[in-house]
């Protein structure tokens, strides 16, 4: 019995984020490695698929530099939409400085938003991304969230 050929799936950018953030601050050491906390000031979104609007300041991102030189990345922030809806988003990355010639750091983002909203979908849906950073022109990182269609 051969089973059917799986659907593969197919990624769509929803929205580009340019986020502001503050210097990192070290936490100390902990048994999994090095912690730190990057605060997240604000910034803007946008994105071909109409989502668009600020990231809201308050926000952060708990940093792990792994003994083995891999950095996990765990931020929680949130996002109004033009329309005036607040979008929370939870995007954990992994990146990998030791890959050549450009470093790997991509990320499972999940993005939550009020029920009944116009931007409800979200809830239902699977997102994906990469990080870039803006330095040494910007304090910033570029944030890219695709959706898994």
């Amino acid at each position: 019995m051969s089973l059917p050929t799986p659907e593969l799936p197919v990624l769509g950018l929803v929205y580009q984020a340019e986020v502001d953030i503050a210097p990192r601050q070290a936490l100390g050491r902990g048994p999994l490695g090095e912690r730190f906390l990057v605060p997240i000031l604000g910034g803007s979104f946008d994105g071909p698929m109409g989502l668009r609007g600020i990231v809201l300041p308050g926000g952060a991102d708990r940093q792990l530099l792994r003994p083995d030189g891999i950095k996990e990345l765990d931020a929680l922030y949130d996002m109004r939409a033009d329309d005036g809806t607040v979008i929370t988003v939870h995007n954990r990355v992994l990146v990998d400085e030791s890959r050549t010639p450009q470093r790997y750091a991509r990320s499972v983002v999940r993005l939550t938003a009020p029920d009944g909203s116009p931007h409800a979908w979200l809830n239902r849906r699977l997102f994906v991304g990469g990080l870039q950073s803006l330095r040494p022109q910007r304090e910033a990182v570029r944030v890219l969230t695709y959706l898994v269609d």
